[in-house]
């Protein structure tokens, strides 16, 4: 018969180590705080500088799956406020770069454009040179409309002013 263990075991250990730490973080002060972010995050950076392509592309993988599985358990509503924040920071993001920095997110969105097409089959550029023609023809056809009804506008202001 093995012998009783005595104290807390180890699951309970950490159990009451993890709410002690919890308990120190609540009243740290924003400096304490700080510095234990800092440190934190230069871990990281340290682990990320020593890991190897493939623990690299394993870490990289996981996080998108879970990136996946997050997001399509996530409702409408979440999914909304997700994209409205998103688009928020790039806006911001946008308002602060300079001419320069926008010239090279520029250039490098376009070389990326051009690498993807590069690698791209004959069927996916008559599919992506089809979309383009369809695009043309809305935006001549709302210009159109657009035309139509300022010329109807006239006609009706011409017949007012006449009667």
């Amino acid at each position: 018969m093995p012998k009783r263990k005595r104290g807390i075991t180890g699951d309970a250990a950490s159990r009451r180590e993890a709410i002690r730490k919890r308990e120190r973080r609540v009243v740290e002060t924003e400096e304490e705080r700080s510095r234990r972010l800092s440190t934190m995050a230069q871990r990281g950076q340290d682990r990320r500088a020593e890991e190897t392509e493939e623990q690299r592309n394993s870490r990289l993988s996981d996080m998108a799956q879970r990136g996946q599985e997050r997001r399509a358990e996530e409702t409408e509503e979440q999914r909304n406020s997700r994209l409205a924040v998103m688009g928020q920071r790039s806006q911001q993001k946008r308002a602060e770069e300079t001419e320069e920095q926008r010239n090279s997110r520029l250039v490098i969105m376009a070389q990326r454009g051009q690498e993807r097409r590069a690698k791209g089959t004959n069927e996916q550029r008559n599919s992506r040179l089809s979309a383009i023609v369809q695009h043309a023809r809305e935006r001549r056809l709302t210009v159109i409309e657009g035309q139509n009804h300022h010329q109807i506008q006239t006609f009706y202001t011409a017949r007012t002013v006449l009667n």
